[in-house]
C-alpha cells in the first residue's frame, strides 16, 4: 500500500446484540440405491458437491447455509456461509427439523439434491408440525400431531414417511408421498414420552413375478422401491422401545441404567446399517444394542452429564455424541482378534477412542457429512477415503463449530481436510474452527449506519434499538476507548414491535428522519422526530403505507413485507426487496407532498434466467420489457420469444442485498440465486444485467470516489469490479481480481461488507485513470485494507513475522514497484477487532467498527456444566 493510512477509530462495543442458540441441524439426506442396480453411480473422478446445512434456533428461525468450496477444489476455508433465513412466527421456537427428498425417484443416487429438491419440516415444542416453503421462507402449511407435545421428528430413508414421537406416548407417521403432508396411521401407545426416534435399515421390497409380455415402465418403478420394517424410539421412562411398521405394535423394550428414584431419559437414538442400535441417555451412557435379540452390547460412559445428541460417520464405523458437559466423544469399529484366535479370525467391536471439547456450553445437536443412511451391507454407499468427513456442532453457545472427522485407518495415504485448518485430517489430531455468527438475516448485518446523523440502529427478533455517537471531542486521542462513557455515545431509541413474524429487514436513513422495518407479512414506515432539548427520537408511523404499497402489487402478492430495505443517499427514496413475490419497489417518501408512492415497480428478479452451465447467457432480452437491456451478445436480437418459453414464467427468489451510489444514480440488487442486476434511479429504469457468478454475494458497494463502480464480494472472499455507467468489468481491475493473495482468500471468515471513506465532492476521477482510493474488505474477525488501483504486491497480516529477511523490501510512496523490481504491500489484514458487526465510515478517515466479544455474551448464559476431576469431597 505504500502509505498509512490514519483513521480515527470509534470502537463501539455497546451494541447488545445476542444471537439465539443453536438448537438443531440437518444435511439433506442422499437418494437410495436401484435395486437391481440399473442406476449406478458415476465412477469419473471430480470434487464430490456438498450438501446445504440447514440450522434451527432457539428463537424460531431458520438459516440454510451453502457450502462455499467451488467444483474445482476440494477445499473451502470458509466452509459454509448462511445464504437464507426462513423467519420464523414471533415468539416461537425450533426444537427438531428434518430435510426430506421431495420426490426422490427424480434425484440420481450420485448427485446431492438441491435445495428445490428439498422439504423442510420442524416443529416448536408444542403439538404443530411445520412444513417451510424454502423458495418463498416462510410456513407453507401445518398439521396438528393429535397427540400432544411433538417431542423428536424422524423421516425414514426412503423420504416416504414422517415419523412424530408425542407427549402421550405415541408415534403418528405422517405420509410425505407425492408431495402429500396428512396422517397415515397411528402406532401402539406407551407409557411414555417419546424423545427420540430411529427409523431401522430399510428392506428391498419383494417383486412379484412379471408376465415376459407385460414389462411397464410401472415395473421399473417398483425396482427402486424399498420398505421398512421398524423404528426404535428412546423413551423418558428408562426404555427404548421397537416397533413393527406393519402393525403398528411393539415388539421389544429395552432397559437402561437408571439411578434410585430417577428415570432416565433416552434423549438419542441411532440405527446402523447391520441393526445395531445406539442409544445416549441422561446418565452419559452409550449404550449399543442387538436390534434382533433387543440385548445390550455394550456400554461406555462416554458423558458425566445427559447426552443430547449423537451422529453416524458415513460408513457407519464410527460414533461422535455430545451434550451437557460440552465434550464431543468418538467411538469407533475395530477389529479385534478373539481370544485365543489369530488375527484372520477376527471379530468388530466398538471401543471408545477419543474425546475433545469443542464448545463452552451445552451441545444441542451434531451433523455430518456426508450424511449416513442405515443400508444393508450389500447397497452399502461407498465414500472417497482421501477425503476427510465433516462434523458440525451446536449449541448453547451460539455458533457452529466444525470439525474434520478422518478415522485413524484411513490415513495411510493423504486424507484432504476440507476446512483447510490443519494438514492432518483425523478428528482426534486435527484442528477445530468456529464458524461465526451472522447477526442479520440472509447472512447479512443487523446493524445499520446513519452517516449524516450519526445513529446506529441494530434489528433483534421484534424490536430495535438506536444509539448516537457524540462528537469526538478535539483533545481526544486518534483511537476512542471503549464506548460506556456518558460523553461517548448515548441511547435515543428502543422500540418494541407488534409482528406476527421475526424482523427481516432495516434500514435507517441518512439524515436520521427515516426509519424502515419489516417483518414477513408488512412492512413498516417510521417519520423520526428528534427532540432538541434531549436529544430523544420519537417515531410516528405512517398508518397508511402498507396500503400505499398493496396497491402498487398484484393480487397474488398475500404481504407487503420485505427481505431487503435501503434508503438513497438524500433520504428522499425508499428501495425495498418483496417477499415472495420478489419485486423491486422505488418509493418516494414525499417529503414535498408529505405521503408516500411507489415510483416504479421492477420484476426483474422474478424472470427466468436462460443458462448455460450455470450462468446467465449475456444480452438474453426477457419478454415484455421496454427496460434497456444489456446487448453484448450478437445474437440478442436475434433470439425470438419462442426460441426461450421458460423466460416469461415467473421464479421465487429471494433478494438478499442491495446499494446505492453516493450520487444515487445507481441501485444494484442481488438474489439467492446469484443473479444481479443493475438500475438506474435518476431515469427509474433498469439498465443492466449481470452474469451469474458461482457464489453467493456477501457484499455490495459503491466507491465514492467513482460512484459508478460497483464492488461485488463473494462468499469465499472473492470479489469482482463492476463499471455500472459502461456495463462492462473494467480491464483495468482484470489483474487484481485475477490475482487475489491466498492470505486474503483463505481466510476462514467470510466477507460481510465493503466500506469506502467518504470523498470531497469535488474529487471526481475518472474510472480509466488510476485514483488514491481504498476499500475496507471486512468479515467477523478482520478488516482489510485493499488499494484498488495497485498491483496485489505482498499482502500479510499485521503480526510481527519472525523472518523479517524473508519480507520483500519496503514499498515505495507511490504504491508502484520498487527501484528492486517489489511490489508494495496490499492487502494489509488488521485482526484487533472481534466479532465485528459493523465496519463503516462516519466521515473521511472516520471509522465506526461496532464489536461483539463472545465472552461478553457467553458471560449472560447460565454457568456451563462442571464436575471436578481433582481434590473432590
Amino acid at each position: 500500500m505504500g502509505e498509512t493510512t490514519a483513521l480515527s477509530v470509534h470502537r463501539c462495543r455497546f451494541v447488545d446484540y445476542t444471537p439465539s442458540a443453536i438448537t438443531c441441524l440437518a444435511f439433506p439426506p442422499l437418494p437410495l440405491p436401484s435395486i437391481k442396480g440399473k442406476r449406478k453411480a458415476n465412477t469419473s473422478r471430480r470434487v464430490p458437491k456438498v450438501g446445504m446445512l440447514a440450522v434451527g434456533r432457539a428463537n424460531g428461525n431458520i438459516e440454510l447455509c451453502e457450502w462455499t468450496g467451488s467444483q474445482q477444489e476440494i477445499e473451502a476455508p470458509q466452509a459454509w456461509v448462511v445464504t437464507k433465513t426462513l423467519a420464523g412466527p414471533s415468539a416461537s421456537k425450533v426444537d427438531s427439523i428434518a430435510l426430506t427428498l421431495r420426490f426422490p425417484q427424480s434425484v440420481d443416487i450420485d448427485e446431492v439434491p438441491a435445495t428445490a429438491d428439498l422439504r423442510l419440516f420442524s416443529t416448536g415444542g408444542g403439538n404443530e408440525l411445520l412444513e417451510w416453503d424454502i423458495a418463498k421462507g416462510y410456513v407453507r402449511r401445518s398439521l396438528s400431531s393429535q397427540g400432544g407435545s411433538i417431542w423428536s421428528i424422524a423421516a425414514n430413508p426412503a423420504s416416504t414417511l414422517l415419523a412424530l414421537g408425542c407427549e402421550d406416548g405415541s408415534i403418528h407417521i405422517i405420509n410425505l408421498e407425492h408431495d402429500s403432508f396428512d396422517h397415515l396411521r397411528r402406532f401402539d401407545r406407551s407409557k411414555s414420552r417419546i424423545l427420540s426416534i430411529a427409523w431401522g435399515p430399510p428392506s428391498p421390497r419383494e417383486r412379484k413375478q412379471a408376465s415376459s409380455g407385460d414389462e411397464s415402465d410401472d415395473s421399473d418403478e417398483d425396482e427402486n422401491e424399498w420398505t421398512d420394517s421398524w423404528l426404535v424410539a428412546g423413551c423418558s421412562d428408562s426404555s427404548l422401545r421397537k416397533w413393527d411398521i406393519t402393525t403398528g405394535r411393539v415388539l421389544d423394550r429395552m432397559s437402561t441404567d437408571k439411578m434410585r428414584g430417577e428415570r432416565t431419559l433416552v434423549w438419542a437414538v441411532g440405527v446402523l446399517g447391520d441393526g445395531t442400535i445406539v442409544s445416549g441417555d441422561s446418565l452419559g451412557l452409550v449404550k449399543f444394542w442387538d436390534s434382533r435379540t433387543c440385548t445390550q452390547l455394550h456400554s461406555f460412559q462416554g458423558h458425566n452429564a445427559d447426552i443430547l445428541c449423537l451422529t453416524i460417520s458415513p460408513e457407519g464405523t464410527a460414533i461422535y455424541t455430545s451434550g451437557v458437559d460440552q465434550k464431543t466423544t468418538q467411538f469407533s469399529l475395530i477389529k479385534a482378534p478373539k481370544s485365543g484366535s489369530s488375527i484372520l479370525a477376527a471379530s468388530s467391536r466398538w471401543v471408545q477412542t477419543s474425546s475433545k471439547r469443542m464448545h463452552s456450553h451445552d451441545v444441542r445437536a451434531l451433523a455430518i457429512w456426508p450424511p449416513y443412511t442405515p443400508l444393508p451391507h450389500t447397497y452399502k454407499r461407498q465414500f472417497p477415503t482421501d477425503i476427510a468427513p465433516v462434523l458440525v456442532s451446536g449449541g448453547l453457545d451460539m455458533s457452529l463449530v466444525a470439525a474434520p472427522a478422518a478415522l485413524p485407518q484411513y490415513t495411510i495415504g493423504k486424507v484432504v481436510n476440507p476446512l483447510s485448518t490443519s494438514t492432518v485430517a483425523t478428528f482426534e489430531d486435527a484442528y477445530h474452527r468456529r464458524i461465526a455468527y451472522s447477526s442479520g438475516t440472509n447472512g447479512s448485518s443487523a446493524v445499520h449506519l446513519a452517516r449524516r446523523s450519526r445513529l446506529i440502529l441494530c434489528m433483534r427478533e421484534t424490536s430495535v434499538t438506536i444509539w448516537r455517537i457524540l462528537q469526538k471531542s478535539s483533545n481526544e486521542s486518534e483511537e476512542l476507548p471503549v464506548p460506556g462513557q456518558d460523553d461517548g455515545w448515548e441511547k435515543v431509541l428502543e422500540m418494541e414491535l407488534n409482528v406476527v413474524s421475526n424482523l427481516i429487514a432495516s434500514a435507517i436513513s441518512g439524515d436520521g428522519n427515516w426509519l424502515a422495518v419489516s417483518d414477513h407479512h408488512e412492512t413498516k414506515l417510521f417519520s423520526m422526530e428528534i427532540d432538541e432539548k434531549s436529544g430523544d427520537i420519537k417515531p410516528r408511523r405512517v398508518r397508511d403505507f402498507a396500503e400505499t404499497l398493496q396497491l402498487q402489487l398484484p393480487e397474488s402478492a398475500s404481504t407487503t413485507g420485505a427481505s431487503t430495505l435501503t434508503f438513497s443517499p438524500d433520504s428522499s427514496r425508499l428501495v425495498m426487496g418483496t417477499v415472495g413475490s420478489s419485486y423491486i419497489l422505488i418509493v418516494d417518501l414525499g417529503l414535498d407532498s408529505g405521503k408516500p408512492r411507489v415510483l416504479r415497480r421492477f420484476d426483474h428478479h422474478r424472470r427466468a434466467m436462460f443458462t448455460v452451465d450455470d450462468r446467465a447467457v449475456k444480452g438474453r432480452k426477457c419478454q415484455k420489457t421496454h427496460d434497456v437491456e444489456m446487448t453484448d451478445a450478437p445474437d440478442a436480437a436475434a433470439s425470438s420469444d419462442e426460441d426461450l418459453p421458460d423466460l416469461a414464467k415467473p421464479v421465487v427468489t429471494t433478494i438478499t442485498r442491495m446499494a446505492v451510489s453516493p450520487d444515487g444514480q445507481w441501485l444494484a440488487t442481488t438474489d439467492d440465486r446469484h443473479r444481479s442486476h443493475i438500475f438506474n434511479l435518476d431515469s427509474v429504469q433498469h439498465h443492466a444485467v449481470l452474469p451469474s457468478f458461482p457464489q453467493q454475494v456477501q457484499a455490495l458497494s459503491f466507491s465514492f470516489s467513482a460512484p459508478s463502480l460497483l464492488v461485488l464480494a463473494f462468499a469465499n472472499n472473492t470479489f469482482e469490479l463492476y463499471d455500472a455507467e459502461a456495463r462492462q468489468f473494467p480491464p483495468w481491475s482484470r489483474e487484481l481480481c485475477n490475482s487475489l493473495p491466498k492470505r486474503f482468500t483463505h481466510i476462514h471468515d467470510t466477507v460481510l461488507g465493503v466500506a469506502f471513506s467518504p470523498t470531497p465532492s469535488e474529487a471526481k476521477p475518472s474510472l480509466h485513470m488510476p485514483w488514491k482510493s481504498f476499500a475496507l474488505f471486512w468479515g467477523a474477525t478482520w478488516i482489510c485494507k485493499v488499494q484498488l488501483d495497485v498491483p496485489v504486491g505482498w499482502g500479510g497480516f499485521s503480526k510481527k513475522r519472525h523472518r523479517r529477511n524473508s519480507r520483500p523490501a519496503p514499498p515505495q510512496a507511490n504504491g508502484r514497484k520498487d527501484g528492486h523490481g517489489h511490489h508494495s504491500e496490499n492487502f494489509k489484514v488488521v485482526t484487533n477487532y472481534r466479532q465485528i458487526l459493523l465496519a463503516e465510515f462516519l466521515a473521511s478517515g472516520e471509522l465506526v467498527v461496532v464489536e461483539r466479544p463472545l465472552m461478553d455474551i457467553l458471560a449472560k448464559l447460565p454457568p456451563a456444566y462442571f464436575k471436578p476431576k481433582y481434590g473432590a469431597s
